[in-house]
């Protein structure tokens, strides 16, 4: 059984949360699009962006580590360290 399908999980409900809480930013701010020249409508952009580029193919590598049979011990704590990491 594959352990990288667990920690994606995880990591799209924290993309979820994260999309939730941009979007929650726009709407208070009044910010359609961009970043308005505001700092904190910036920083919510660009972690979502962050997130949006790096997880997907740190999961990509991670599950390829996986399939050629390393011990499901080191995709755990590679995982782990993905899911710390972006939080």
């Amino acid at each position: 059984m594959y352990v990288t399908p667990f920690y994606a999980a995880i990591l799209a409900l924290l993309f979820f949360v994260l999309s939730v809480r941009t979007l929650r930013l726009r709407r208070k701010l009044g910010i359609p699009i961009g970043d308005g020249a505001n700092e904190q409508m910036l920083r919510a952009a660009r972690v979502h962006s962050n997130f949006a580029e790096y997880a997907p193919i740190s999961l990509l590598l991670i599950f390829m580590l996986e399939s050629t049979g390393i011990h499901y011990a080191l995709v755990h704590v590679l995982c782990m360290c993905l899911v710390l990491g972006r939080l």
